[in-house]
């Protein structure tokens, strides 16, 4: 892993121009090996001989990678005579090499083709060797240098002529460089530089080195070829007899393989014999890699080839590259991922963009344009390498922001004249490669994983599809899987499937214009409509819980199922979508589908569908988002329409608790109480709900004994009714009621809450116990947990645009600080709730506020109260946790 590190004594760090001293341990890993404690201290002499040689000629040391440093220089000659300089002290046999050129810097990091090429340069050499590349020997004077001629260097990007440093005090005679041509071979030179990946190379040279197949799969242009011959040519030390590439991308003919190969090889066919066996007696008893590139159309015959020369040789090693694997035994399966986008600017895919566009614009860099147009171009287009290359050569009459408004039609965007083989001349026929090899049944299941969104399991895909049973459709995703088309991730034992997007816009593409979309869309949207119902009908009750992760694992379904439906006028199944999955996602903070169920309203009413109550009550979850007059509104519709046998309401209590707590957000605390009661009447669902807000709601109105008196029976109901929901309702209501007798009792009660919510996944309720929990922390129990607390439910709360309830945290911010000698900030705070409306009366704000007051002059006061008014909700939750932040810090 590498390790930076700053720079002792050094005043600057180069830039622009850089030249980059890069250093190995030769033979190391035998030293750990053999003497762990006296490499270790050897290992320590070594760093302390480099740190001082580097720093003593001005150089920066900004990285430690394993038993090596790198370090920059704004001067050729200074990095030279720091290696020389460390060579003379150094006791263990070290490589060097230094190339100079242009880099970035970012971070404690430095980016560009010069670092690559210094690593490269110094790769090649032997302990005690210092290696100049042409770019560093033209710089300087003064030195001796031997030139080595012109050498193919393991990024095999073209030659570079290297140079020896000569001095005193040196080695000066060394074995041959440990080159590409230095042994037998064929690997195509490359055009551009490889960027990235560095971790991959050296993982799969490692496996190379272990097992005998090692075959790279993945989607087409994510990268096989170049990370094989990558690895082929870091890999050359270890074959004696060669290193050689064998392309079959050309080779239409499966039969023709093995003549293909024999050309590649320079393999003369011999009498009596197949090519085949012919191939594999050469091959037999020579130390050599082959690497056999595409052999996805010709899968059969590559595998009965290779495994004809791993059976006759055991000294020959394979690298295979295709869609899927070659089902040899002994194979080992590689797939390769995507480039990493989630480091953003420091991400590979976005290195490797900045690089292609380098070639294209001269001095093209992320300081003169749109960084984050830059990484979302690399996410949009799924980290794939040729995606990425084909965008970044359109940077040489676009910018970033233009390619990324563009990539809806990335087929047509990302086209260009690169030659070579057809099938890399473009993103569409890299794909369509792929596509063109997979049997009618696969193109059909292929089409239906298209309308999926945010993943789909094989039951699903099965129902969407409607051709195939699940063990066949088991069969057809398999086969999707290992050609790198459809994507498999395993959690909590279940497998979900998905597509990279570029495979899916592709496929859409192919189908798009037969209308057999349409169809399977349909399909998707009455099949997501369908569960919806029958995941709510086990939601109230012990069901809870994997009801609970559907909604939240499918939501991007339920989205897609709702806006079809919607757009082609089929209510019925909107409405199922909208209704069930906003009640159904409301303990999860997700208040996303209220907008649905508002939206689709005035044509549900027109048409007076039969879950119009359902849909008014989903409607009425509006409270959440700042609404509670509007779900006032639909609350008393969906009550009005409960008990009619024409239409489908939800379970008894629902609509009229969601109406409750709309007429508490309201201040009609009596009217919310007074409903509560009601509900508490009845049974089932409706009564558990009806005693938590009794629970709840008789603090309000002075009636604190009466709450603690039912408080026991709440709770046993809640759990008699085996609704996680209901407890964690519970809950929040019996701590209330217990917070202002016994402020003791009611914090153990709200620590076991929150530990309940969050076992349960429950951010809803969990929210509300950490803002109450937060408040008796501070006073009762372990300030630092109330910080915490605080923090969470403020996240919490605005994460969801829940406005209401986050003011509500403020509120009680401002009693906090105002507790602890903070008035400046309780008085900015109070002004952040002056333009909001809180929840339900805050124990302690007017006293807090009067106090906050009465510690400030009236000027003082009424600035920070003006400061907090015109802030911006994201403004203030900054501030608060801020200041929270502060608190945490020792004060002098």
């Amino acid at each position: 892993m590498d390790v930076v590190v700053g720079g002792r004594g050094v005043t600057g760090r180069p830039s622009g121009t850089v030249t980059f001293l890069f250093t190995d341990i030769e033979g190391s890993t035998r030293r750990w090996e053999a003497d762990p404690d006296g490499m270790r201290a050897e290992l320590a002499a070594h760093d302390e001989v480099l740190h001082v040689a580097v720093e003593g000629r001005g150089g920066w040391l900004f990285k430690h990678t394993g038993d090596g440093v790198c370090a920059a220089f704004g001067s050729a000659r200074a990095a030279v005579d720091a290696a020389v300089d460390a060579q003379r002290l150094l006791g263990l046999p070290v490589r060097m090499g230094i190339a100079t050129g242009e880099a970035e810097q970012r971070g404690e990091d430095y980016f560009g083709t010069a670092l690559n090429r210094a690593a490269r340069v110094m790769a090649v050499g032997h302990g005690g060797q210092v290696l100049l590349s042409s770019s560093t020997a033209g710089l300087v004077s003064g030195v001796d240098l031997v030139d080595l001629g012109e050498h193919r260097l393991r990024d095999l990007s073209g030659v570079e002529r290297l140079f020896q440093v000569r001095a005193d005090g040196l080695v000066s005679e060394f074995p041959r460089l440990r080159t590409v041509d230095a042994v037998p071979g064929n690997l195509p030179a490359q055009t551009t530089s490889f960027v990235g990946r560095d971790i991959e190379v050296k993982e799969l040279a490692e496996l190379v080195r272990g097992h005998r197949l090692v075959t790279l799969t993945g989607v087409g242009g994510v990268g096989k070829t170049r990370l094989a011959i990558q690895v082929a040519a870091e890999s050359v030390p270890e074959f004696g007899d060669g290193v050689w590439f064998v392309e079959l991308a050309p080779v239409g003919d499966p039969a023709a393989v093995p003549d293909a190969v024999a050309t590649a090889l320079g393999t003369t066919p011999q009498p009596g014999k197949s090519v085949t066996e012919t191939i594999a007696d050469t091959l037999a008893g020579r130390r050599l890699l082959v690497v056999f590139d595409n052999c996805e159309h010709v899968l059969d015959a590559a595998a009965d080839l290779i495994e004809a020369i791993l059976a006759r040789s055991s000294t020959v090693s394979v690298i295979a590259t295709s869609r899927e694997g070659l089902r040899v035994g002994a194979e080992h399966l590689w797939p390769v991922p995507s480039l990493g986008v989630g480091d953003g600017a420091s991400s590979s895919a976005v290195e490797l963009f900045v690089e292609r566009a380098r070639a294209v614009v001269a001095g093209f860099s992320l300081d003169d344009v749109d960084v984050e147009a830059v990484t979302e171009i690399c996410r949009r287009l799924d980290g794939i390498a040729l995606a990425i290359e084909l965008a970044a050569a359109r940077m040489v009459s676009m910018t970033p922001t233009e390619v990324l408004a563009r990539l809806n039609d990335r087929f047509r965007l990302l086209s260009g004249s690169r030659r070579g083989l057809e099938r890399h001349q473009t993103l569409r026929q890299a794909v369509q490669w792929s596509y063109d090899l997979l049997t009618s049944d696969e193109q059909s299941v292929l089409a239906a994983c298209v309308v999926f969104a945010g993943g789909f399991d094989v039951v699903s895909v099965t129902a969407v599809c409607d051709r195939f049973d699940e063990y066949e459709m088991l069969d057809l995703l398999d086969s999707l899987v290992r050609k790198s088309l459809v994507t498999a991730t395993r959690a909590g034992g279940r497998t979900r499937f998905g597509l990279l997007e570029t495979i899916r816009q592709f496929t859409e593409d192919q189908h798009g214009t037969t209308g057999g979309l349409g169809e399977l869309r349909d399909r998707h949207a009455n099949h997501y409509a369908d569960h919806a119902v029958a995941v709510w009908d086990v939601w109230d009750g012990p069901g809870y819980d994997a009801a609970t992760e559907w909604v939240d694992v499918e939501f991007d379904n339920l989205r897609a199922g709702f806006r079809w439906a919607t757009d082609q006028g089929d209510l019925v199944t909107a409405t199922a979508i909208a209704a069930h999955a906003t009640v159904l996602a409301l303990s999860l903070q997700r208040f996303e589908p209220v907008g649905w169920a508002e939206e689709l309203l005035p044509a549900a009413v027109a048409a007076d569908v039969t879950q119009l109550p359902r849909l008014y009550t989903a409607a009425s979850a509006c409270i959440n988002i700042g609404r509670p007059e509007d779900a006032v509104g639909y609350s008393q519709a969906a009550v009005r329409l409960q008990d009619d046998p024409g239409y489908q309401p939800f379970a008894n209590g629902w609509a009229a608790y969601l109406g409750a707590m709309a007429q508490l957000r309201i201040g009609r605390v009596d009217r919310y109480l007074e409903i509560s009661t009601g509900l508490a009447a009845q049974t089932g669902l409706a009564h558990v709900l009806g005693l938590c807000g009794m629970t709840f709601s008789l603090v309000f109105v002075g009636r604190s004994g009466e709450a603690i008196a039912i408080a026991d029976d709440t709770l046993t109901a809640a759990r008699a009714h085996a609704n996680p929901f209901c407890i964690g309702y519970a809950y929040f209501g019996i701590a209330r009621a217990y917070n202002a007798s016994d402020p003791h009792r009611g914090l153990d009660i709200l620590r076991e809450g929150l530990a309940f919510t969050r076992h349960h996944r429950m951010p809803f309720f969990e929210a509300f116990i950490a803002r109450e929990a937060a408040g008796l922390e501070a006073a009762y129990g372990d300030l630092d947990q109330a910080l915490d607390l605080f923090d969470a439910s403020i996240d919490s709360f605005h994460r969801a645009g829940d406005t209401i309830d986050l003011v509500s945290v403020f509120a009680r911010l401002i009693t906090f600080f105002d507790r602890i000698g903070q008035p400046e900030i309780a008085a900015t705070l109070y002004g952040t709730t002056t333009n909001n409306t809180t929840a339900n009366p805050v124990p302690g704000f007017d006293a807090a506020v009067d106090h906050a007051r009465s510690m400030l002059d009236t000027d003082t006061f009424d600035t920070c109260v003006r400061t907090g008014a015109a802030m911006t909700i994201t403004e203030a939750v900054h501030y608060a946790h801020h200041h929270i932040q502060l608190t945490r810090q020792p004060q002098p």
